[in-house]
């Protein structure tokens, strides 16, 4: 056998057997902190009425786990916002590099948000991408304070002056509830 079919053999072994491994590393220890959000969660909120409109309630139900391999949360969620009826699917981690959690969402109305975060104290806090509401670009954010392992309260703020000043644009509430009460259909799991 040419030696150089024998080394492209165990070049490839060595790949094959390399690849099919686990990563060598463990998720990141920030990650235990996302913990908390575990689980079903049923969220209620008044929108304040504003540029985006007469304003009324919004209700949730979330189903969130790990994705496989620990690094991700991943949040399934039925909704009905102001008269309309949605899903839609989250993604909730840390980056390493700069130091901040993440928040990826995109909803069945088409739309997407893509947030940082960082924790102070009992809140943590999300610097979203800019939006337009109305006929403004504004900037926005949302704060969530956790009152018991069982229940938050939560904020959505948007600044029209590059964040010097802010306005309560949505508040409402989450309270974790048992798989049989959560009301997620088996659809969105």
């Amino acid at each position: 056998m040419p030696r150089s079919f024998v080394l492209l053999a165990v070049t490839l072994v060595a790949a094959t057997m390399a690849f099919g491994q686990a990563p060598s590393h463990e998720p990141w220890p920030e990650l235990k902190k996302l913990e908390y959000f575990l689980g079903d969660w049923f969220e209620e909120a008044d929108v304040k009425a504003g540029p985006q409109g007469s304003g009324g309630r919004v209700t949730m139900h979330d189903h969130r786990e790990w994705m496989d391999g620990g690094f991700f949360l991943i949040i399934r969620s039925e909704f009905t916002a102001l008269k309309e009826d949605g899903t839609g699917i989250s993604f909730m981690g840390y980056d390493p590099n700069a130091k901040v959690y993440t928040y990826d969402e995109f909803y069945s109305q088409g739309e997407v948000d893509h947030s940082t975060g960082h924790i102070e104290g009992d809140q943590w806090i999300w610097n979203m991408n800019d939006r337009k509401l109305g006929s403004q670009m504004v900037k926005a954010r949302y704060r969530v304070k956790i009152v018991s392992p069982t229940f938050y309260m939560y904020q959505y703020e948007t600044s029209s002056d590059g964040g010097k000043t802010w306005t309560l644009t949505m508040d409402g509430t989450g309270r974790k509830q048992s798989r049989a009460a959560s009301g997620v259909s088996q659809r969105i799991r």
